[in-house]
């Protein structure tokens, strides 16, 4: 079983449409997570029927029991992210503003403060159009530990992986290097860099292919809308070069990609054209190179 994680610098790169149409390819062969929790959309795509939903809890958050709260205030004074301000002469915990460190249920002389933890979110595990299985996950609005939402889809993933025999799982990871993308590269066995022609996506590129080195993951590239800038893309296969990432492809600009979006599709499924061929080869060296 082989963990394949596709991610980008960063984001409107097209890494998720890419991502789709690898799920579509590989078929039965792979399970597939979406683990761009703070803004996942391979759903759009995948059309999945949900099978299994569960809340996902994390973190703590801080809660007042306004019958034996006396409002003195000393919570208040020590509470260094201003998070409980007084409402109404009645001191109230601001859920976004709580950091959940506790001090403020131990200095409460009533002890009217208790910590509970979070729900932060749900993850789900479904069966998409062509029967292969999506575990994916909502990141509640304004919530935080996305990487420990990470860290929970991909452990669902290899499970059913390891348990139906797998060949492959798929990973949409985050764009960007943060909490969530460093999640997703763990226990990755290959990364796929979707990048684009720009000094942006130049740069971006570089920032997350130093991240993928620190684990020590073989990685390679796919252009995408590479004729736009035909400079940038010169600099970006340059930088590939340089690194020994392999040049994966370079896939031209086409509005097809977007139409097939409109009609929830991937592009291999909507187009017959080059593109769809290009992604197909794409595919098959991928797998050959993390094989």
């Amino acid at each position: 079983m082989k963990e394949i994680v596709i991610i980008s610098g960063k984001g409107g790169t097209g890494k998720t449409s890419i991502t789709a149409s690898f799920a579509i390819l590989a078929g039965s062969e792979a399970v597939i997570a979406d683990c761009d929790v703070d803004a996942a959309d391979m759903h759009l795509l995948m059309q999945p029927v949900i099978k299994k939903s569960v809340d996902f809890y994390s973190g703590v958050i801080a809660l007042i029991d306004e019958n034996k709260c006396t409002n003195c205030g000393i919570c208040a004074d020590i509470c260094r992210f201003n998070a409980i301000p007084l409402v109404d002469n009645q001191h109230t915990v601001k859920d976004l503003d709580c950091e959940g460190c506790g001090y403020c249920a131990k200095v409460c002389p009533e002890k009217a403060i208790t910590m509970y933890e979070q729900n932060v979110g749900d993850w789900f595990i479904s069966q998409t159009k062509i029967e292969n299985t999506l575990v994916h996950a909502k990141l509640g609005i304004g919530a935080e530990n996305s990487g420990k939402l990470v860290a929970k889809v991909k452990k669902e993933a290899n499970q059913i992986a390891e348990k139906e025999d797998k060949e492959y799982i798929i990973v949409d990871g985050s764009p960007g290097i943060g909490c969530p993308v460093v999640s997703s590269l763990s226990g990755a066995n290959y990364a796929v860099l979707v990048t684009e022609p720009s000094m942006s996506g130049l740069h971006d590129l570089k920032r997350v292919y130093e991240l993928v080195k620190k684990f020590n993951i073989k990685a390679g590239c796919i252009i995408n809308k590479s004729d736009i800038n035909l400079d940038m893309t010169n600099k970006v296969i340059q930088f590939l070069k340089e690194e020994s990432i392999t040049h994966i492809s370079s896939l031209p600009y086409d509005e097809s990609f977007t139409k097939a979006m409109t009609v929830g599709e991937t592009i291999v499924e909507y187009d017959h054209s080059e593109l769809k061929d290009l992604l197909v080869k794409s595919w098959e060296i991928v797998k050959l190179e993390v094989n």
